[in-house]
């Protein structure tokens, strides 16, 4: 596995345990549909939340949220259209992007909440 496959996955795994200490429950990860994926899927005060992960271990390229593309966001929302097909009964929906970056200090965290509500 390539390194920042690597690197994503652990970033992965340090988000579910960041979101659960917040106290969202986590319903899925790595939600797939077609060729889209949804990082992590979880609940919170009566709101699904769509979470795409981005995690870098240094900033030499730029800051992890700067991968969340526009391209990547569309991505994000189709893939959560889909979901909602099959799981109809969430009203209010929300997007999210988790940017971590893993230090030799510590693990530093910047949530980037949607603020539209659907």
């Amino acid at each position: 596995m390539a390194k920042h496959n690597e690197t994503g996955k652990e970033g992965e795994k340090i988000a579910v345990e960041y979101f659960e200490n917040k106290g969202y429950e986590i319903l899925h990860s790595n939600w797939r549909w077609r060729h889209l994926e949804i990082d992590l899927i979880a609940t919170k005060d009566g709101f699904l939340h769509f979470i795409e992960v981005k995690t870098r271990k240094s900033e030499m390229y730029g800051p992890p949220e700067a991968k969340a593309s526009r391209k990547k966001l569309k991505h994000l929302q189709d893939a959560a259209a889909a979901y909602l097909q099959t799981h109809p009964m969430h009203k209010r929906i929300q997007f999210d992007v988790l940017a971590i970056r893993i230090t030799a200090q510590g693990n530093f965290f910047r949530l980037i909440e949607d603020n539209y509500v659907w």
